[in-house]
């Protein structure tokens, strides 16, 4: 148990070193994943096939979405915390 919250808190801490333009993007891209998890219920395949599908997209969007939360949170604090600075000068 301990190396699995090791593991996490080093993924975190990578996640939080990213820029604000990474962020943006990575959170961005569960987009396409939201619509893609949703939108392959249309094709003519098994219902196994569809669940599966269903799942592994549903799961990139919201990996996608958590780790752009994860890294605008930092910076985003760190450029408030800078603006905040220039105005007391």
């Amino acid at each position: 148990m301990d190396a699995i919250m090791h593991a996490f808190y080093n993924v975190k801490h990578w996640l939080q070193s990213l820029s604000f333009r990474t962020g943006v993007i990575v959170l961005l891209c569960c987009i396409p994943f939201y619509i893609l998890s949703f939108a392959q219920m249309l094709l003519p395949i098994s219902v196994t096939a569809k669940g599966i599908l269903w799942t592994v997209l549903f799961g990139l969007a919201k990996t996608c979405q958590y780790g752009g939360l994860t890294i605008l949170g930092v910076e985003g604090y760190k450029r408030l915390k800078d603006k905040f600075k220039q105005k007391n000068k």
